[in-house]
């Protein structure tokens, strides 16, 4: 989904790009007062799983997703799960990108596609832009917005917009602890400190889960657009592994990535992001605001922290995985050790408190 503004899109890369005309003559087909003009593309330089590019014609515009070219695991890069999503939510959390259509015949561009509102804003990463004076007031207000967002979200009544076979809640936690656990030892490369008795932490101390809810399950800042003078979250983007499951995975993945200035610098040079700066709620404030705007009666929240920093480096792992074995020449790859390394630490840490 789209994360940038009209210059940070990029002319459509090699091996990526799809039949125009066919695309251009079935939104004529389906959408109605289609313009009659030429459709101009450009892509979005971001994500590395769905495709996401910028389509107009006229003064109509839109985004589309679409699957990468190949092979593709059974149930990754689903188009109509993604589409349905957000066809059966907007309605009540006009956050998601309203979607226009989705097309399954593969005649048309040779895979499945959709096509959705395309919401306008500015992302917020690890600072400001250059030129923006930003107030604790602002950040303060910032703050609020994510933590109101993240509580209306799980407050949705999922059922009622027939979204209660969109997940699995039962046993929803086991799953991920055992598929990521088992995916870095399938990828480990280095022995790392902390690892081996962390896993074993985890899967000792699974939490029973109190209650489901919709989640996004990828949380945080850069997967949100802000108005430009950043008072207002206009849109959260990239649903494609939301789910319905224990509402505080989702805010236990959001308190990981929301550092705080006083934490470790190599937790901070693994994660960067603006919430470092002075003025930020802190993830004790956060915690509580969300109480406050959902009722939940809210765990210790060690666990789903830990997690969130392990999850995050076996990700890494993965990536690193492909340089050290020679799938990859990519040099940005090389220093991914030391993330995977300071992640583990950082879970490690968090398991070891009673801090959340």
């Amino acid at each position: 989904m789209n994360k940038l503004n009209d210059n940070q899109t990029v002319p459509v890369r090699k091996g990526e790009d799809f039949d125009r005309k066919a695309m251009r003559n079935y939104l004529a087909e389906n959408l109605p007062d289609f313009p009659n003009e030429e459709l101009k593309v450009e892509q979005f330089n971001t994500g590395f799983s769905n495709l996401t590019y910028f389509i107009r014609s006229g003064d109509w515009e839109a985004v589309m997703r679409r699957p990468p070219a190949g092979p593709l695991p059974p149930k990754a890069h689903d188009m109509k799960r993604e589409s349905d999503l957000l066809s059966r939510l907007h309605p009540v959390f006009p956050l998601v990108p309203k979607p226009y259509l989705f097309c399954e015949d593969t005649e048309v561009i040779g895979v499945p596609f959709y096509v959705m509102e395309r919401k306008q804003g500015v992302v917020l990463n690890d600072k400001f832009p250059t030129g923006f004076t930003a107030t604790n007031e602002l950040r303060i207000g910032i703050s609020n917005e994510v933590v109101d967002a993240l509580a209306k979200l799980h407050t949705v009544d999922y059922e009622k917009v027939d979204l209660a076979k969109f997940g699995r809640p039962n046993g929803f936690i086991e799953r991920q602890v055992q598929g990521w656990t088992n995916r870095y030892m399938k990828y480990k490369t280095d022995d790392i400190l902390y690892v081996d008795e962390l896993a074993k932490w985890l899967n000792s101390n699974i939490p029973e889960s109190q209650y489901a809810s919709l989640i996004h399950n990828d949380y945080k800042l850069n997967n949100m657009l802000f108005s430009p003078d950043f008072t207002k979250v206009e849109a959260i983007l990239d649903w494609e592994i939301a789910t319905v499951a224990d509402p505080f995975f989702d805010l236990g993945g959001a308190l990981a990535y929301w550092l705080e200035p006083d934490d470790p610098d190599y937790l901070k040079e693994s994660l960067p992001t603006v919430t470092t700066e002075p003025g930020f709620l802190k993830r004790s404030e956060f915690i509580q605001k969300y109480a406050i705007q959902t009722g939940f009666e809210i765990p210790p929240m060690n666990f789903y922290i830990a997690f969130m920093y392990f999850k995050l480096a076996v990700a890494l792992q993965q990536i690193y995985y492909r340089f050290k074995v020679g799938q990859t020449d990519d040099q940005r790859f090389a220093g991914f050790i030391v993330r995977v390394r300071n992640l583990m630490r950082s879970a490690y840490e968090v398991a070891q408190t009673e801090k959340y």
